[in-house]
């Protein structure tokens, strides 16, 4: 299987890199998945990456059932975290063909995918050792317990 340009602009990162804010991360987590939740992204997963990759300390990920809901999910995520946050991605990859859009905000990656790339990439079994929470995206408040720790800290 080959690596999508989604995946390798990961590897090509800078360690370095640094987000423009102090936004814990733990905020933009939730940020990104009220505005998952708002345009009906479905299956919605947080995986905590801190002791299995270097890459982000979470990922994000949700299913769109077109690549018109592909478009309006990425655009509402970006929306919100820019105007509660004043954060910005650091990188974008996928908006042309909107079968997989990733949202790179350094310590938080955000995976918008349909079904079919969600399925054959399999994030979850990519990085099996990950914790992984299902969030309910249609209960009438959303509680991730995974942050529940609060890393209100983190940066």
């Amino acid at each position: 299987m080959n690596l999508p340009e989604q995946l390798k602009a990961l590897d090509k990162r800078d360690p370095l890199v640094n987000r423009s804010t102090g936004t814990p991360t733990a905020a933009l987590v939730r940020t990104a998945v009220d505005a998952i939740a708002e345009k009906k992204g479905s299956a919605i997963s947080i995986m905590d990456m801190h002791d299995v990759s270097g890459v982000a300390d979470y990922f994000v990920v949700c299913t769109g059932g077109s690549d018109v809901q592909i478009k309006a999910i990425a655009s509402e995520v970006r929306s919100r975290i820019r105007d509660e946050h004043d954060e910005r991605p650091w990188h974008v990859e996928g908006t042309d063909s909107l079968q997989w859009v990733l949202l790179d905000y350094v310590d938080v990656v955000v995976h918008v995918m349909m079904a079919e790339a969600r399925e054959y990439y399999g994030l979850e079994r990519l990085w099996g050792d990950a914790p992984i929470e299902t969030i309910d995206a249609e209960a009438s408040e959303i509680h991730i317990a995974m942050l529940a720790g609060g890393d209100t800290n983190e940066s």
